[in-house]
């Protein structure tokens, strides 16, 4: 690892934490003429779903910059770049949705972010098949929990559900794309482990 690539992502750090990482894609959102007026219930409703997504993007950024920062395979690194990239649009569409709805992201953003760059790390020291099969399983367990995302938001904020729709839409290609490139599949321990982190991020986030 050279000390340039090192500043690179811990430059990435301090953009994504402090909203303002790059984006190639306009929000989805601006795709509709509008939505109807939301009732203070769904409005709260939408705000929790919406901040659990922004979080979920913010370790996303952490994940693929933790695995980066060692990697030498080009293949993986291509793949692990056009995911990054692809979510720090999803990263900006959460946030600007969440600010439009009157809320703000989670507090514990920081800690979710740190927290997922060594485990980023970690995947990408244990071999090029086990780092893409990571980045496959991470891609999978995110569909899905979009998917049921797509089933609570209230009927009246098409905005969130565009955003939600497109989002899913990219995990499924970034799964396909590891899948392609020679991704091992994980032990089920591992997947278990990886989805009960990934109940304590909703947990926390969802609130605060």
């Amino acid at each position: 690892m050279s000390i340039e690539r090192f500043f690179e992502e811990m430059d990435l750090a301090l953009k994504v934490l402090s909203g303002v990482a790059p984006t190639l894609r306009e929000s989805p959102s601006k795709g509709g003429d509008g939505d109807p007026l939301m009732s203070s219930s769904d409005k709260s409703k939408s705000i929790a779903l919406m901040r659990v997504n922004h979080t979920g993007e913010v370790c996303a950024q952490a994940l693929y910059s933790g695995q980066k920062i060692f990697e030498t395979d080009l293949d993986v690194r291509n793949a692990l770049g056009k995911a990054a990239d692809e979510e720090q649009d999803h990263l900006s569409w959460t946030a600007q949705r969440l600010a439009e709805l009157g809320g703000a992201p989670s507090r514990f953003n920081l800690f979710f972010y740190f927290g997922s760059f060594f485990l980023g790390v970690a995947a990408s020291l244990s071999g090029r098949e086990r780092s893409l099969g990571f980045l496959r399983e991470t891609e999978r367990q995110v569909e899905a929990h979009l998917t049921k995302h797509e089933s609570e938001l209230p009927p009246s904020d098409q905005s969130s559900l565009r955003i939600v729709s497109q989002m899913r839409s990219d995990e499924a290609a970034h799964a396909r794309t590891a899948h392609e490139i020679g991704a091992a599949e994980l032990p089920s321990q591992v997947k278990s482990l990886m989805r009960s982190m990934s109940k304590v991020m909703i947990f926390v986030s969802s609130r605060v």
